[in-house]
């Protein structure tokens, strides 16, 4: 195993620093035990009142659903560490658990769902738009492209492979319409606009800005639908989230050009506005931008931060959906933030480095990767050899950096 191999590397065993109380995203009470009340409603309920005893010998922490001990693992140094025993059992339940309800998200240009499980673990869901082997057409804006299921999938094992771990754990999953939407959805509006379609088949559209009419429908094989499963992260009433607009967001006009674009020393400025004159901010930037180009995905407009942790913590690479749309193609635009600032982190530059390598190649630990994936395979060929190739061009950047 290539990918085995590659985590037992010298580059992927280097430790995080010590977590302290104050580094983790939640204080936990260790005689806290997870309980569900037989009334039904998913409040906690703690030791002293839970219905049934702890068997001899267990800790509070054994009844905790996998999603809890996800949740509750989160410092300010990763999402998810690097020989996380829950990855496995977290990736399966996002696969198997059943779905108890299903309703609509709101915000957002597409179409995703929020499907619960009987243990009051959530994901979001993302249906198939595209077939694995249709590319983005030439002449679409990038702000237009459809998210894709496969590319979440991707996008989480591509970000563990670069030991940045900071997508949340996603599963492919093969969804019945009628049963595990339609039949158990309580949002109205969703509900209204299931149909059957000429062909036999189950199909629904949802609201929302974009590709949301009976001309872009889903529909199912007759119901069968593919799709992507991604852990959700706390509720932001638990863990406040702050967003920042990305310094090199593009300007989503059609013929506007973002002042990035057209400013060479650009990055001079970046350097002395907070957040990115302090600290190591910028350089999680750029780690960002490189699995960015890696992907193909021009959509990062903004990201997250745990908002306890201030500015000393990693950006979240939330949303994902808009990479590994073309395969035969590469931005480099995407990489404008390392070309102007010719910054990289050390770690992240030999580990790039190292998937360059036969024994490590970025495409072949990938393919592994994906193939213990339910919708496997995940990517189609062209798209795993274009990581080879855009890998080649990130450090000829790097080169040109150095020379300079």
């Amino acid at each position: 195993s290539k990918l085995a191999a590659l985590f037992e590397h010298p580059l992927y065993n280097i430790p995080v620093p010590e977590v302290t109380e104050k580094d983790k995203l939640f204080t936990i009470n260790p005689m806290e035990k997870f309980s569900l009340r037989s009334s039904g409603s998913d409040e906690w309920v703690s030791s002293s009142k839970a219905e049934t005893l702890l068997p001899t010998g267990k800790t509070a922490y054994d009844t905790y659903p996998t999603w809890l001990k996800f949740h509750i693992g989160i410092n300010r140094y990763e999402l998810y560490p690097r020989r996380d025993p829950l990855l496995p059992t977290l990736l399966r339940d996002l696969a198997t658990q059943r779905i108890v309800s299903s309703v609509q998200k709101s915000g957002g240009t597409q179409l995703k769902l929020i499907m619960t499980f009987p243990n009051y673990g959530q994901a979001l869901f993302k249906p198939m738009k595209q077939t694995r082997d249709q590319e983005t057409p030439i002449d679409f804006f990038y702000f237009s492209d459809f998210e894709r299921h496969n590319a979440e999938i991707a996008a989480f094992h591509l970000d563990r492979i670069l030991d940045f771990r900071r997508i949340p754990p996603v599963s492919g999953r093969l969804v019945n319409i009628t049963k595990e939407i339609r039949d158990i959805t309580t949002d109205k509006k969703l509900a209204k606009t299931f149909f059957i379609s000429p062909a036999g088949n189950v199909c629904f559209y949802g609201e929302c800005s974009y590709y949301c009419s009976t001309e872009h429908a889903l529909c199912g094989k007759p119901d069968r639908l593919e799709g992507s499963m991604a852990a959700l992260l706390p509720d932001k009433t638990l863990a406040k989230r702050r967003s920042w607009r990305s310094p090199w967001r593009r300007s989503y006009h059609k013929s506007k050009k973002a002042e990035w674009e057209l400013n060479p020393n650009y990055c001079a400025q970046v350097r002395e506005t907070p957040p990115y004159d302090r600290g190591h901010r910028l350089l999680d930037l750029i780690d960002m931008t490189i699995l960015d180009f890696l992907m193909g995905n021009m959509d990062r407009h903004h990201y997250e931060t745990f908002e306890k942790f201030g500015n000393d913590t990693f950006l979240l690479h939330l949303d994902n959906g808009r990479g590994f749309g073309t395969h035969s193609r590469d931005e480099l635009s995407i990489l404008a933030p390392l070309q102007q600032c010719c910054s990289i982190k050390k770690s992240t530059y030999l580990r790039l480095q190292l998937l360059a390598t036969q024994p490590y190649r970025l495409s072949d630990v990938l393919r592994e990767a994906l193939a213990a994936d339910p919708l496997a395979p995940v990517l189609a060929e062209p798209h795993l050899r274009a990581l080879d190739r855009r890998l080649g061009k990130v450090l000829v950047a790097v080169g040109h950096c150095l020379a300079r």
